[in-house]
């Protein structure tokens, strides 16, 4: 009896072992499975951390380019004003709006209106425009008109 009790005891035994196996397998997987997911973010975090380092450096450089580019045109507007400064004035008085051709045309135009205006007030207007009508169409007056389309 204690070889039955032997061998039941050692299947029992196997089978608590197996099972608990089997759970414990269970968790080790998922372990190994969070702890794969754990790396592959931590890669992917540190990838990531690069790729804004990268980028905050590139902002940087064009940053200071277009700081060199805003001083090398504070520059040379300063340069340009000092120029204009410098420079003798201009007599503006002296100097004509138009250029010589210009007012040498304006001159011609003139006394050719002139003329045309001349021979406008020599002929003498006797007749009315030949869109005016010589009687009164009576459009003003307060007479009643009578209505033609009354039903």
């Amino acid at each position: 009896m204690d070889i039955i009790l032997a061998i039941f005891l050692l299947l029992v035994g196997a089978a608590i072992g197996f099972i608990a196996s089997r759970f414990l397998s269970a968790s080790v997987q998922d372990n190994q499975k969070l702890s794969e997911q754990v790396s592959n973010s931590e890669s992917a975090l540190a990838q990531y951390k690069l790729d804004v380092t990268e980028h905050l450096n590139d902002s940087t450089i064009l940053l200071e380019k277009m700081n060199s580019t805003c001083q090398t045109a504070m520059k040379q507007m300063e340069k340009s004003t000092q120029l204009l400064q410098q420079a003798t004035p201009v007599d503006v008085e002296g100097m004509p709006f138009f250029s010589k051709e210009t007012q040498e045309q304006l001159a011609q135009t003139v006394t050719l209106r002139h003329n045309r205006g001349e021979r406008k007030d020599k002929v003498a207007i006797t007749e009315a425009p030949l869109d005016y009508s010589g009687e009164a169409s009576g459009i003003f007056t307060d007479k009643k008109q009578s209505v033609t389309n009354t039903e």
